[in-house]
């Protein structure tokens, strides 16, 4: 057990912050958390055992506040990739927060940066994740500056796109990035590095690169995951780089959002390769496990639905705190998400959604509902004809439908499972949650996909996703302000 450290994490709802909360509580230290909505934590398994402190670091006042009594903070946040105005942002928030820790008076920072060539032509975000540091740096406070490229793990955007990629390309047309060097690092690893500089003071004040034992290509990575998959992929090598044609396929051929890909196709280009051996000397104990070995216990992670954060985590956060409509991938998952805020109490909210279905119908487009049930029906499924017990009441494991309840958090929230048969599993879930003296309404598609078919029975009907929930939301939010009038 260590002394009782208060230890300042930020960017906790992204994808390394959120998993190293648990290491450090594991280790013994007190952890407070930094965020900009703390309600976005609630779901973790650790949000009881942490303090959270809502604040924004464009807020010198909060960064203080935040501050106060921390012996050691990890500067884990990053914005929204893309463009000048985003880079400027993050620099700013650097500079803020080396004032306050300086202000604050705490022992040390550990960033976590990008391990990136500073003599390549980067993109305004990769530069600003490099001038990062050397802000931070500027301040009286030392700093530990971790550095790594490209993260192996269940949920990295890494593993995703190599994931998504090897699962639905048999035949891949492979522009030259794919062939450049790099050292992938397993996020355990990771962990273990950020952890342990907690008790390795001859880490302060250092750079440290990280990296796997191999140097590997992009396609070296798509055809071990293949190997570990019982998969046969084959590659067509180009000599054309078309960095952001290829950021826009890979948004095209997979979940991830072509502002996500963009920085890893730049850092592919740049050579994500260690050049200095600080980690092996700071931390002789700890020993990088291999790309292989680290793609198979991400697939283990996510075969056993055990994936901790991906990173989509912090796209809300990024991108600020309310986007009517969003498209994530999260532990293999597809997800839509639509979102208003309402000037109505979350209990009418809650009643209008309650009473979905049966004879009231599915509010908007009934002849595609009633289409849907009958295509059910022809291939053997339950179908639309089931209704409901009761008009305006529901209860967890009874038919709606061709929905099975599965929850019901009163004024809070509903969760169904659909019983129809489709190449996957499929949940329609409607919530209801206060904000100050409003209700933000979220009306939220899953859809967990089986085989190849599972995925093109998604993007068959994802176009009609956009009239049928658009439509199901507006009309869901007119009789909720009925009802709470």
């Amino acid at each position: 057990m260590t002394d009782s450290k208060l230890i300042l994490v930020t960017g906790a709802t992204g994808y390394v912050g959120g998993r190293i909360v648990p290491k450090l509580l594991e280790a013994g230290y007190r952890v407070r958390c930094l965020v900009r909505d703390p309600s976005r934590l609630e779901g973790r398994a650790w949000f009881n055992k942490v303090e959270v402190v809502k604040g924004d670091g464009l807020s010198a006042t909060e960064l203080v506040c935040a501050l106060k009594g921390v012996s050691t903070a990890y500067y884990l946040i990053h914005g929204k990739q893309g463009g000048k105005l985003n880079a400027e942002r993050d620099l700013q928030v650097a500079r803020n927060f080396a004032h306050a820790a300086e202000e604050a008076g705490i022992d040390n920072i550990i960033y976590f940066g990008e391990l990136v060539d500073p003599a390549a032509n980067l993109s305004p975000y990769l530069r600003a994740r490099h001038e990062t540091g050397y802000l931070l740096r500027y301040g009286k406070v030392p700093v530990t500056e971790f550095r790594a490229g490209m993260i192996v793990g269940s949920g990295s955007a890494l593993f995703e796109m190599i994931r998504y990629l090897a699962e639905r390309e048999p035949l891949l047309v492979c522009p030259a990035w794919f062939f450049s060097e790099a050292q992938p690092i397993a996020i355990r690893d990771v962990l273990s590095y950020l952890v342990d500089a907690l008790k390795t003071p001859d880490s302060i004040g250092r750079v440290i690169e990280l990296g796997g034992p191999s140097r590997l290509t992009y396609a070296d990575m798509l055809i071990g995951y293949s190997k570990e998959r019982n998969l046969k992929r084959w590659l067509i090598r180009t000599p054309i780089n078309a960095p952001r044609l290829s950021a826009y396929w890979v948004h095209m051929m997979t979940p991830i959002h072509w502002r996500i890909v963009a920085p890893l196709i730049e850092g592919l280009r740049a050579k994500l390769i260690v050049r200095d051996d600080a980690a092996k000397k700071l931390f002789p104990h700890i020993k990088p496990i291999d790309f292989q070995t680290a793609a198979h216990l991400a697939l283990g992670r996510i075969q056993r639905d055990n994936v901790e954060t991906s990173w989509s985590d912090a796209l809300v956060t990024s991108m600020g705190d309310f986007k009517p409509y969003q498209f994530i991938v999260e532990e293999g998952m597809f997800i839509e998400r639509r979102q208003t805020l309402m000037e109505i109490k979350p209990e009418a909210v809650f009643r209008a959604y309650m009473g979905i279905g049966g004879e009231r119908g599915w509010l908007y487009m009934n002849w595609a509902w009633a289409i849907r049930g009958w295509m059910d029906k022809v291939i053997g499924g339950v179908g639309l004809r089931r209704g409901r017990r009761h008009p305006d009441e529901l209860h967890v494991g009874e038919s709606l439908d061709f929905w099975r309840v599965e929850t019901v958090e009163k004024n809070t929230r509903l969760r169904l499972l659909a019983e129809m048969k489709v190449p996957g599993k499929a949940w329609l879930e409607f919530e209801s949650q206060p904000q100050d003296d409003k209700t933000l309404f979220t009306v939220s598609a899953y859809f967990a996909p089986h085989g190849v078919s599972g995925f093109l029975y998604w993007y068959a009907m994802w176009p009609f996703h956009k009239f049928i929930f658009d439509g199901l939301t507006r009309r869901l939010a007119s009789r909720a302000r009925i009802l709470g009038r």
